[in-house]
């Protein structure tokens, strides 16, 4: 296999119901499965963008704690949600 990677959909609640996760869970298993990914060998790791959704508002944050805790997957935005 040459490439193969992933656009994660993600947890967009408000955050407030018993199932939505806060804003720091929801990238602390963003993270975890990109770096589970990293390590069978998957090529791109690409979240979307909720604007006014407060665990994915900006991706920046998360894309770099990606970028240092794995060694070959790439990151970045698949989809930008301008609603």
């Amino acid at each position: 296999m040459k490439s193969f990677g992933f656009l994660s959909f993600g947890h967009y609640g408000r955050g407030t119901g018993p199932y939505d996760p806060d804003a720091g869970r929801a990238l602390r298993e963003a993270i975890e499965i990109a770096q589970g990914a990293d390590e069978i060998g998957v090529n791109g790791a690409y979240f979307r963008v909720h604007h006014f959704a407060r665990q994915a508002a900006s991706p920046m944050p998360l894309l770099s704690a990606i970028a240092a805790t794995t060694s070959r997957i790439e990151v970045g935005t698949g989809v930008i949600d301008m609603r």
